[in-house]
């Protein structure tokens, strides 16, 4: 299988603390993989990384990104910001911070494609429809016109799911897209991306802390630890016989997960046990 994106030898430090150690790993178009780990164990700034988005005083110190055959971190700014919401995207973990609150949703739909010239004008509002309709919000002409703070979280991310595939994206990157969002709510957006990585052979690298998403979501999982990864794997054999002990103990923290393994079931029912128990972070 050939691969989309190489990330080989990935270094980040902030000054003089590294929040991301020598890093690889690799994924094929329309393939999910995720990358899962407590809170600071770097995947949010491996994402950063990747889409050249760290904020000072983070900075990549070793290491090559390679997506499409190009090296990322090569790439002139204009280049990159070519590349950046065109091929590929991100899907932010919360949407009323990332979408614009004076700027209707449609037209912020519409923006991604203007900006990268794919449409323009009454095209592009016209396509912006069509794919918040794609994302499954209802009246989705009518919806294109309401401003963020008059939708639901779940609508809030559906909307950021539009945007992000605007442009047909080879590869998508989503973190924690379900994590302020309920339970019932949280399935359906997963449901979605699992819907739209098939139809529109998407590569999927989901960051998230919940063995939940990775058991309903991964085609393979990679375990992230202060800042390495640890341990990588198809999903069923990660979860059902983890080699590391951090693995092991992430595993043991969520309910429903160290009983029997959890590949293929149901991502709400798999919350529904969490709910009940302690959580993973």
């Amino acid at each position: 299988m050939t691969s989309l994106l190489q990330v080989e030898h990935l270094t980040v430090t902030f000054d003089a603390v590294t929040a991301v150690d020598d890093v690889s790993f690799e994924l094929a178009s329309g393939e999910t993989l995720c990358i899962v780990g407590e809170s600071g164990s770097g995947k949010s700034v491996t994402a950063s990384a990747i889409m050249r988005l760290l904020q000072p005083p983070g900075r990549i110190a070793a290491g090559t990104i390679l997506f499409e055959g190009r090296d990322l971190l090569a790439l002139s700014d204009s280049d990159m910001r070519a590349v950046r919401g065109a091929r590929i995207s991100l899907i932010f973990q919360e949407p009323m911070t990332a979408l614009n609150p004076v700027m209707r949703v449609g037209d912020q739909v519409a923006e991604a494609l203007t900006v990268h010239r794919m449409a323009t004008g009454t095209a592009a509002r016209e396509r912006a429809i069509e794919l918040l309709d794609a994302v499954g919000i209802t009246d989705a002409p009518r919806r294109a016109r309401d401003y963020p703070h008059h939708l639901s979280g779940g609508m809030r991310q559906r909307v950021m799911i539009a945007i992000a595939l605007a442009c047909r994206p080879a590869l998508v990157i989503a973190d924690e897209p379900t994590t302020a969002l309920d339970v019932t709510i949280q399935a359906q957006v997963l449901e979605l991306l699992r819907g739209l990585r098939a139809r529109y052979n998407l590569a999927l690298l989901l960051i998230t802390h919940d063995f939940g998403v990775v058991a309903e979501m991964a085609d393979r999982v990679a375990v992230m630890y202060r800042g390495r990864l640890v341990e990588e794997g198809p999903v069923r054999q990660v979860l059902r016989t983890p080699a590391h002990d951090y693995t092991k103990a992430l595993l043991a923290a969520v309910p429903g997960m160290a009983r029997r393994p959890a590949e293929g079931r149901p991502v709400a029912d798999i919350r529904r046990e969490q709910a009940s128990g302690p959580g993973l972070i």
